[in-house]
């Protein structure tokens, strides 16, 4: 298979709804696909100017001032201590190595890439257009032989589900009796909003408490799109097994992937601030407060969505049906078939419009049934 046998992008499906939203008197209040729309920090953007004189080719490795920030916060944030430079590597984005991993695995015909039921639909196109056979199954038992990767997502996108330190335990052990490769998207990982998570982080797949002791053959991504507002910058980056990001590292240097110098410099200093991170989480978390009561009383419930950028939510009826009817309203949401199979009846309503859109839709939303 190659890119050119693709199925035509899905969001182009949305653009009626779009339309048909966008009519209403109050304007469109787009909360279809989670982009951040709050600044960059300034910080942040400093530090970019101040790198501009990029004249020399960036390494692919990263700088040795970015590889150390990215263990200091592996180690600081995500509880994972331990980690050397050899561990991680930054990426242009999240969204290509996702796309690209089973390709650079050297996974082909045969080999099977295992993802969420409910999933981020890039998983699934990573696996096609390296040749593989990519299956949707959440539970580790029922993996099976000739799995070559494992992909997990916690939280979860579309639907916050987010793995305990014992479920990721029980998918190590699993991923290891297969001899896969086991890589857990971990991008929404500060924004823990319910259960657990009201007071713990989101453990990562290299917490020691999940691996035994041992990285091998487990990868964790992380973007700094949602909790930084970079994604624009295309910054994020990989750690864990030391064999599979040497391999990887040499794969990039062949095929010239290498993030920008200067974001390499505006990343090192996002990783060594917290504060910026804690603000933007309690921005989300306000947002979050006003939409969900106002889909609740609108008649929808709300599945999951203890984490992440997301609310996934349902009426009980088919998922367009609730994409026209929120348009009517001027409401654009994200359809949940978009997401796989198995969520034909969801829509995802993102966090990432400005408050005061997001106020309009609860405005909306209590207004009247739907």
């Amino acid at each position: 298979m190659s890119v050119r046998d693709l199925a035509d992008y899905p969001w182009d499906a949305v653009v009626p709804y779009r339309e048909r939203a966008s009519r209403h008197p109050g304007g469109l209040v787009d909360l279809s696909i989670g982009s951040p729309v709050d600044p960059t920090p300034e910080l942040i953007r400093r530090a970019l100017a101040e790198a501009t004189d990029a004249h020399a080719y960036p390494q692919t490795v990263g700088t040795p001032a970015l590889r150390e920030a990215i263990v200091a916060w592996y180690a600081r944030r995500r509880g994972v201590p331990n980690l050397t430079v050899d561990n991680v590597l930054p990426t242009i984005g999240s969204k290509e190595l996702v796309a690209l991993l089973p390709t650079l695995l050297g996974l082909g015909e045969g080999d099977i890439v295992v993802h969420p039921r409910v999933a981020y639909p890039t998983y699934e196109v990573g696996a096609r257009v390296a040749g593989s056979t990519p299956l949707a199954i959440d539970e580790p038992d029922e993996w099976p032989d000739g799995t070559k990767l494992v992909w997990i997502n916690t939280p979860g996108n579309p639907d916050g589900r987010t793995w305990s330190i014992d479920e990721l335990a029980r998918a190590v052990a699993r991923a290891r009796e297969l001899g896969a490769v086991l890589a857990s998207d971990e991008c929404y990982a500060e924004l823990g909003w319910d259960g657990p998570w009201t007071h713990q982080p989101v453990p990562s797949v290299l917490d020691p408490r999940v691996t035994g002791g041992s990285r091998a053959n487990l990868l964790s991504v992380y973007s700094l799109s949602k909790q930084s507002n970079l994604a624009g910058y295309r910054a994020a980056f990989i750690a864990g097994c030391s064999r599979i990001v040497g391999d990887l590292l040499a794969a990039r240097k062949h095929l010239g992937l290498m993030p920008p110098a200067p974001v390499q410099h505006a990343m090192a200093v996002a990783l060594g601030d917290d504060e910026h991170v804690r603000a933007q989480k309690e921005l989300y978390r306000s947002r979050r407060d006003v939409l969900r009561p106002a889909l609740e009383a609108a008649g929808f419930r709300i599945d999951g969505s203890e984490a992440g950028l997301y609310l996934w939510a349902t009426e009980g009826r088919d998922a367009w049906e609730s994409m026209a009817r929120l348009a009517e309203l001027g409401i654009l949401a994200g359809p949940g078939p978009f997401y796989g199979t198995h969520s034909h009846e969801h829509v995802r309503l993102a966090l990432t419009a400005p408050s005061e859109r997001v106020a309009e839709a609860a405005r909306r939303l209590s207004g009247g049934t739907l």
